[in-house]
């Protein structure tokens, strides 16, 4: 007979053991996809005190108590019974008949076993199951939905099932759910959006479907904290195929990046990079004031920040005499100074492109 697990080993959210658990700052610790979901739904106060939290929670990863529950249920849980077989999985759920606890179930144990079987998501690729799949993502039931997402982000982590995905049609689902979507179910979309556009056939398709970006853009100007994290990186990963930066500024892209980089999204800073690249977007970023914002998410941003709006102020500056004065005025020759020695080779290097059309600027 099985050792009852200790009660600490369950979150206090789900009441079930926790997978993966991390300490809020209250010092309680939760399984991450209970508190991210508790998050997520805009709650600001711990789940157990009530005590408020700050705009954006930090959860740390309670190492030790995960290796207690790995080791306990190592030697203490019997053994499970062996997984279904995947096609009878596939089958619950191109059924009609099934009933929705079936589908839920099925959708679980697919993605359980997709997540660490590049064999078995190749299988289920290849099989028709995905078509089924996306139903349940349109399916208009939340939590059929949620777990429908999950399988599919879990299916796009191989080159091969990109390109099969977006062949059967998942960036609509994605877009619908990101349009209209709960909050986890949108941020996951975000991130499997991301996924599908690490390859470089799918950057192109995905830039030109009917409102793809203008609804990452959406999203970045309105969502959660991390809403905006995951649609950030979506327009980062699709931004690296140049047509679709002007497609990003004609959906007004700019000056909503420009006003979430003051509210902490690091990350928009290196997707203006991007679209500074493309004459549209040096345009656009013209008409606000954006030296100015550049210059002081610089001042306290990470390496990458630097890197990225370094680059984004260097490009202005060598098409445009007015962003020289500007960023004269605001103080970037002598900040470019300071990191002329700085450790991050790529820092360095645009601190001194920068310097140098500054200086040539003066010059001329």
């Amino acid at each position: 007979m099985a050792t009852p697990l200790p009660d600490d080993f369950k979150c206090p959210i789900s009441l079930e053991i926790m997978s993966d658990p991390v300490i809020l700052s209250s010092g309680h610790t939760f399984d991450r996809s209970s508190i991210q979901r508790w998050l997520d739904s805009g709650h600001r106060n711990c789940p157990i005190t009530k005590l408020p939290l700050s705009d954006s929670p930090v959860l740390i990863p309670n190492h030790a108590l995960r290796s207690l529950i790995s080791n306990y249920t190592l030697v203490s849980l019997p053994k499970l019974k062996t997984n279904p077989d995947p096609q009878t999985l596939i089958s619950i759920l191109t059924t009609p008949s099934s009933n929705l606890e079936e589908k839920l179930d099925s959708l679980d144990q697919l993605s359980r076993l997709a997540k660490c079987d590049s064999v078995l998501r190749r299988r289920l690729t290849e099989s028709g199951a995905v078509s089924a799949v996306l139903r349940c993502v349109s399916s208009n039931v939340a939590s059929l939905e949620e777990k429908a997402l999950n399988l599919i982000l879990h299916l796009s982590l191989d080159d091969d099932n990109k390109v099969g995905l977006v062949a059967e049609g998942a960036i609509g689902n994605l877009i619908a759910v990101l349009r209209g979507g709960g909050g986890y179910c949108r941020a996951v979309a975000a991130t499997t959006l991301t996924s599908l556009a690490l390859v470089e056939v799918n950057k192109g398709t995905i830039g030109a479907y009917p409102f793809a970006i203008s609804t990452l853009v959406m999203l970045i100007e309105s969502g959660n904290v991390r809403e905006r994290r995951e649609a950030t990186t979506a327009l980062f990963t699709i931004c690296s195929f140049s047509d679709n930066r002007r497609r990003a500024v004609e959906c007004g892209a700019v000056p909503v990046l420009l006003g979430v980089v003051g509210l902490g999204v690091e990350r928009a800073i290196e997707v203006l990079g991007l679209l500074v690249k493309c004459k549209e977007g040096r345009i656009e970023l013209g008409k606000y004031n954006c030296v100015s914002i550049l210059v002081n998410a610089m001042k306290d941003g990470s390496s990458r920040c630097v890197q990225y709006g370094l680059y984004t102020v260097h490009l202005l500056c060598y098409y445009s005499e007015t962003m020289c004065f500007e960023a004269v005025k605001e103080g970037v020759f002598e900040f470019c100074l300071g990191l002329l020695e700085d450790d991050n080779e790529k820092v360095r290097t645009n601190a001194s492109n920068l310097v140098k059309v500054l200086k040539g600027k003066r010059n001329g």
